[in-house]
C-alpha cells in the first residue's frame, strides 16, 4: 500500500504507474480515493470542531453551577447532549470513509523501481546474467518423474488416490535427498549470518491481506473452514507477519531471517504446465529468507539476497540465470523482482526455481511495521527471496546429474547430509 499523501500530491504519477503495470481498470480508483480523502478530512475537521465545542460547553456548566444558575446549566447540558450525538454520527462517517479509502488504497499497486522493464506478462521478462555453462549430454534425459520413479523415489499413483492431483509421495534415497537439500540450505543461510526460524504454518486474515494483494490471496491461499486462519503459501507470509504492529529499534536492524516451512497453494489457473511429476504442486517444502531493514538499505539487501540463491545453486554445479521481472509480471506489492532459473538439459531451457523481491514499504504500511526514529516513526522496508524449494530443486539435480545407466550423481556438498552416499542407483 502506498502513502496516501503521495497519491494526494502526485495523482498523475500514481496513474502512470498503474498504466505501466497494465492495470488501466484501476485508474478510476485514484480519483475516487482523492474524493473520499477530501470528505474524510472534512469529517475529521468537523469532528475536531465538535469536540472543542463540547469541551467549551462542558467548562461553562461547572461555572454556572457554582454561580447557582442551575436552569442555565441544564440548558447547556442539553446542548452538550446534542453535540455528543453529532460527534457520534460524525465518528461513524469518519470510520466509514476510512474503511472505504483503505479498501481502495489496497488495490493501488506499489510504485515500481525505475529500472523495471515494461511488459504485459512474464514473456517480456529480461535476462540479466547467466552463471555456469549449460550442458546438453549426448544421451536422452527422461522426464524427471520417470527418473525418480526408476530410482524408487516417487509414487504419484498412491498420492492421487489419497489426495488427488498435485500431491506426491517421495520415498527412499530421493526423499532423503529432498531433506538433505533443505538441511544444506538451512546451514548455508546460517553461515550467511541469517537467524534460523520455524514459523507458524497458519496465519490470520489480517496478516494475509497485509503481505499480499487480494488477487494473489484468491489464487493461492487455502482457508481453514470455520476459522480465521489460512494455510501459508510461503513462510515469508508468517515471517513478515511476525513484525506486525511493531515499532522496531534502529539498533536491532536489519532483521535477517531464514525459515523452513511446508507451503500450500491452490495454483489456481496455473494447470497445464508440467502437471506431471513435482513441478507444479499443491504442497511442497521450502527454505526462505526475509529481511526487514532501513529504507536506504533495502536495495543493497536486494542484490545480496538474489546472489545468495545463485551461489547456492552454483555450489551444486547447477547452471542458473537471473531474469528481471517486467512491470506486468510484478505482484501489486512488489517494487522490483528478479527470478532465478535453473538449467533443464531435458527441455534445453531454464525454469524458475526462486524469486527475489523488494516490496519497499508496501507490506509495512499494511501491517504497521515501523522504525522508531529521532524525529518520529517511519515505515521499514521488507524483502523476501527463495533459498530453495526442493521439489523443483530435485528436478534440477535429477536432470543435471543423470547418468546413461539411469543413476543420479549426488552433488558433493550434499553427500555429508546423505551419509556419504555418492550416487542414487536405479531400483532393481
Amino acid at each position: 500500500m502506498i502513502d496516501i499523501k503521495f497519491l494526494r500530491e502526485n495523482p498523475e504519477a500514481v496513474k502512470e504507474n498503474i498504466k505501466k503495470k497494465f492495470q488501466n481498470q484501476k485508474l478510476p480508483l485514484v480519483d475516487e480515493i482523492i474524493e473520499l480523502d477530501k470528505k474524510y478530512r472534512e469529517a475529521k475537521l468537523n469532528g475536531d470542531n465538535l469536540r472543542n465545542e463540547r469541551k467549551n460547553l462542558s467548562s461553562q456548566i461547572g461555572a454556572l453551577m457554582k454561580e447557582g444558575k442551575k436552569e442555565e446549566a441544564e440548558l447547556i447540558k442539553q446542548q452538550v447532549q446534542e453535540v455528543n450525538e453529532n460527534v457520534e454520527k460524525n465518528q461513524q462517517l469518519e470510520d466509514k470513509l476510512s474503511i472505504e479509502i483503505k479498501e481502495k488504497m489496497m488495490k493501488i499497486p506499489n510504485i515500481i523501481h525505475p529500472s523495471v522493464p515494461l511488459g504485459e506478462d512474464d514473456s517480456k521478462n529480461v535476462e540479466i546474467e547467466k552463471f555456469g555453462e549449460p550442458v546438453i549430454p549426448d544421451y536422452e534425459i527422461p522426464h524427471h518423474g520417470e527418473i525418480m520413479e526408476a530410482l524408487g523415489g516417487l509414487d504419484l499413483e498412491s498420492s492421487a488416490r489419497v489426495s488427488g492431483n498435485g500431491f506426491y509421495y517421495l520415498l527412499g534415497d530421493v526423499a532423503r535427498l529432498h531433506s538433505a537439500v533443505l538441511t544444506y540450505a538451512r546451514d548455508f543461510m546460517i553461515n550467511k549470518g541469517f537467524t534460523y526460524c520455524i514459523p507458524p504454518y497458519m496465519i490470520r486474515s489480517d496478516v494475509v491481506t497485509g503481505v499480499m494483494s487480494f488477487e494473489e490471496m484468491d489464487a493461492m491461499m487455502y482457508k481453514i473452514e470455520g476459522e480465521d486462519l489460512y494455510l501459508i503459501g510461503t513462510s515469508e507470509h508468517s515471517m513478515i507477519g511476525k513484525f506486525k504492529d511493531q515499532i522496531l529499534n534502529k539498533a536491532n536492524l536489519p532483521y535477517t531471517m531464514t525459515s523452513y516451512s511446508p507451503c500450500f497453494r491452490k495454483e489456481k489457473g496455473a494447470h497445464g504446465l508440467e502437471e506431471r511429476g513435482v513441478y507444479r504442486i499443491h504442497q511442497f517444502e521450502k527454505q526462505e529468507m526475509i529481511v526487514v531493514c532501513e529504507p536506504e538499505e533495502s536495495w543493497k539487501w536486494y542484490d545480496k539476497m538474489w546472489s545468495y540463491t545463485v551461489e547456492f545453486f552454483r555450489s551444486m554445479n547447477i547452471p542458473v540465470r537471473t531474469l528481471e521481472c517486467c512491470s506486468g509480471d510484478l505482484a501489486d506489492l512488489k517494487a522490483k523482482s528478479c527470478d532465478v532459473e535453473a538449467w533443464s538439459p531435458r527441455r534445453k531451457a531454464y525454469f524458475e526455481v526462486g524469486s527475489c523481491s523488494n516490496l519497499t514499504d508496501a507490506q509495512s504500511r499494511r501491517l504497521g511495521i515501523r522504525i522508531k526514529g529521532e524525529n518520529g516513526n517511519y515505515f521499514a522496508h521488507t524483502l523476501n527471496n527463495t533459498v530453495v524449494a526442493p521439489p523443483r530443486m530435485l528436478i534440477a539435480i535429477m536432470e543435471n546429474n543423470y547418468q546413461p545407466d539411469g543413476s543420479v550423481i549426488i552433488p558433493e556438498v550434499l553427500r555429508p547430509y546423505m551419509g556419504g552416499l555418492e550416487k542414487i542407483e536405479v531400483r532393481k
